[in-house]
C-alpha cells in the first residue's frame, strides 16, 4: 500500500530543476560552480576557483571575477578558452595547488617563467627567476672538456670537409704531410686537419650519440 506524500502546499521549499554537468559546474550560487574549466591550446583542465585566485595580481584571478575588462571566450563547452601551451600551463596550475614548482624531465624552467609572467604569478615568476640564476652559476663553475680530432684529407677535399664541419666543431690547426699516389698525372697534396669542440655538462647529462654532421667528420677521420 503505497503511503501518501505530505502536504507541502504551505511550505516555501521548492525543488531544484536537474541541471547539466555544464550547469552544475559554472551556475552561480551552486556548491558545484566552484570548479572551473579551462581550455589552454586544445587541453582540458579542471581545477577550483579557491587554487586560481591564490594570487589576487593575476589573470587567472580576474578570470574567475568575470573582469568586464578581460576578454575572455568560452569553447562550446563552457570552458575559458586561453591561447597558451598547455605542456607548460600544467607546472604553473599545480604551483597554485600547492605551492611547489615541479618540473618533468626536458621542461625548460624558460618555458614556465614565460607562462608564469603572462599570468602574472608574482611568486612564482620571483621562484623561477631564482632557479634559473642557480643553475647558471652551476653551469659557469663546471670545467669546460674540449674533444679533438684529427682529419686527414686531400687537398681537393678541404672544401667539402670545411662546409660540414659545423655543430660546434672549430678548425684549430691544418699541417702538410706531402703528397700521395697521383691521379692521372698529377700528385694530390694530403693534409692533417685538427679541429676541436667544446662540451657542455647538461642538467640532465649529455648525449653520447653523435650527429649526422659528427659522423661526416668521424668517417673522413678512419683513414688515418
Amino acid at each position: 500500500m503505497a503511503e501518501k506524500s505530505p502536504d507541502l502546499s504551505g511550505s516555501v521549499c521548492q525543488r531544484c530543476p536537474a541541471l547539466s554537468p555544464e550547469g552544475r559546474m559554472l551556475s552561480p550560487g551552486i556548491g558545484a560552480s566552484k570548479w572551473v574549466r579551462l581550455n589552454v591550446g586544445g587541453t582540458y583542465f579542471l581545477t577550483t576557483r579557491q587554487t586560481l585566485c591564490r594570487d589576487p595580481k593575476s589573470f587567472l584571478y580576474r578570470l574567475c571575477q568575470a573582469d568586464p575588462d578581460l576578454d575572455s571566450d568560452k569553447d562550446e563547452t563552457g570552458a575559458y578558452l586561453i591561447d597558451r601551451d598547455p605542456t607548460y600551463f600544467g607546472p604553473v596550475l599545480n604551483y597554485l595547488r600547492h605551492g611547489k614548482l615541479v618540473l618533468n624531465r626536458g621542461l625548460a624552467e624558460e618555458g614556465v617563467l614565460e607562462e608564469a609572467e603572462f599570468y602574472n604569478i608574482t611568486c612564482l615568476i620571483k621562484l623561477i627567476k631564482d632557479k634559473i640564476r642557480e643553475r647558471d652559476c652551476r653551469t659557469a663553475q663546471l670545467p669546460v672538456k674540449h674533444v679533438y680530432r684529427v682529419l686527414q684529407c686531400q687537398e681537393e677535399e678541404l672544401t667539402q670537409m670545411v662546409s660540414t664541419m659545423s655543430d660546434g666543431w672549430k678548425f684549430e690547426q691544418l699541417v702538410s704531410i706531402g703528397s700521395s699516389y697521383n691521379y692521372g698525372n698529377e700528385d694530390q697534396a694530403e693534409f692533417l686537419c685538427v679541429v676541436s669542440k667544446e662540451l657542455h655538462n647538461q642538467s640532465y647529462g649529455t648525449s653520447s650519440e653523435p650527429s649526422e654532421k659528427a659522423k661526416i667528420l668521424q668517417e673522413q677521420g678512419s683513414r688515418m
